[in-house]
């Protein structure tokens, strides 16, 4: 059966739900599909990256405490991160995968390493 690719709109013949003619032609075709969505998931990775990368530098012994200031010198953006923890007490922990913070009082977080990760 003659189809028409899809990415380079050649003719070829193949299966009756074969939509490209070649394994490049499918690749070249899917990138550009999702290249705006991996751009933008691409740069929130690496700033959740580089949050944990700190709290890790940091945070050696897992348990420490940091003023605010320290962590933005580095870099740090406290307004990403994977995922909040609250606490019986009402305290609520925030994550990068595995390396946590709380905030403290006068400008002070307790940093913290969760064990049990994945739930």
């Amino acid at each position: 059966m003659k189809k028409q690719c899809e990415e380079c709109q050649e003719q070829f013949i193949g299966r009756a739900d074969k939509r490209f003619c070649s394994h490049q032609c499918r690749s070249n075709f899917h990138n550009k599909m999702n290249s705006d969505d991996n751009n933008f998931i691409r740069n929130i990775n690496n700033i959740l990256r580089k949050n944990r990368r700190i709290l890790a530098k940091f945070n050696p012994k897992g348990k420490s405490k940091i003023h605010k200031d320290k962590l933005l010198e580095e870099g740090f953006k406290f307004s990403y991160f994977t995922n909040i923890y609250h606490t019986k007490n009402g305290n609520e922990y925030r994550f990068c995968y595995e390396q946590g913070y709380l905030e403290l009082t006068k400008g002070y977080y307790a940093l913290v390493v969760r064990q049990e990760y994945v739930e």
